[in-house]
């Protein structure tokens, strides 16, 4: 509970500063107004509509990159191995082991060769591929039983069919999961957004937030506050409609995958039997 506490501290106000006046952001009166003019001066002061479709664009391009990339390298690791494939998904893991800052430099240098800084294919070109995700996705490959991946090959599906039909439907959960962390992570990336956008039209929330926050105008924690929560409210507001739907993916497809390897030990065990080793998988189901 107390660790509850004081992670709540900071968001309630946060909350509690953009929905009063400026005079209460230091104390707190249970008999204060309530406005939200906060809201309305953070509104005007900078262009928020294009911030929040930049970011939108921004993590719709690197999410949708990164399932197909990571899904698809992650397959290969655990369905196709070759020589060297263990020695290759050791380097996936030493990348992990590498912080992004550390790239940021010779990023920063490779995307003005390329011509891309300001655009939001600059911005999300380091991070169209992940060695977590690929980490996570091969982990979840690896736990669903090798026999269902030869009954659908004996029923005829290719490479990309069991993938689509088998690997993706029982990886659910994680996919889900992944989703929520990739985009919450690079909703709020700042650093290399800052360092590589030079315009509104490219700029996401995050950097655009930093107008609020110049010394020489003097802070305003009312309208820092206020656009905090006006940056965050999609998150908070999308976890809020989904954790139901996310729990219970978990609870459903750890039931599934449960059932998934009894079955599979069933009928290796009742195969060892001479009197059902003459029957067809379809018989012992």
């Amino acid at each position: 509970w107390l660790l509850a506490i004081l992670w709540v501290l900071p968001l309630f106000y946060a909350f509690w500063t953009a929905f009063h006046p400026s005079e209460f952001a230091a104390r707190f009166d249970l008999f204060s107004p309530w406005t939200l003019e906060n809201f309305e001066r953070v509104w005007h002061a900078a262009p928020f509509a294009r911030y929040f479709f930049n970011t939108f664009v921004l993590v719709s391009t690197i999410l949708i990159c990164q399932l197909v990339i990571c899904t698809m390298a992650a397959y290969a690791f655990v369905c196709f191995p070759f020589r060297g494939s263990e020695a290759l998904f050791m380097l996936v893991l030493v990348q992990l082991m590498i912080m992004p800052e550390v790239l940021l430099v010779e990023n920063y240098r490779t995307l003005s060769k390329l011509g891309l800084l300001d655009t939001t294919v600059g911005i999300a070109l380091p991070y169209l591929a992940s060695a977590f995700g690929i980490f996570l996705f091969r982990q979840t490959f690896k736990s669903i039983p090798k026999e269902l991946e030869e009954a659908a090959r004996l029923e005829g599906a290719n490479g990309l069919q069991i993938l689509w039909h088998l690997f993706v439907p029982l990886a659910k959960p994680t996919y889900i999961a992944y989703g929520l962390v990739t985009v919450s992570y690079h909703w709020n990336n700042f650093l290399w957004p800052l360092v590589v956008t030079n315009s509104v039209e490219t700029r996401p929330i995050t950097v655009g937030l930093q107008v609020f926050a110049t010394i020489e105008q003097g802070i305003d924690w009312s309208m820092v506050t206020a656009a905090t929560v006006l940056s965050v409210a999609p998150l908070v507001v999308a976890f809020l409609l989904f954790q139901r739907q996310f729990v219970q993916s978990f609870m459903r497809a750890g039931i599934r995958c449960t059932v998934l390897r009894i079955h599979s030990m069933l009928i290796g065990h009742l195969s060892d039997i001479p009197l059902f080793a003459r029957m067809p998988d379809s018989t012992l189901i």
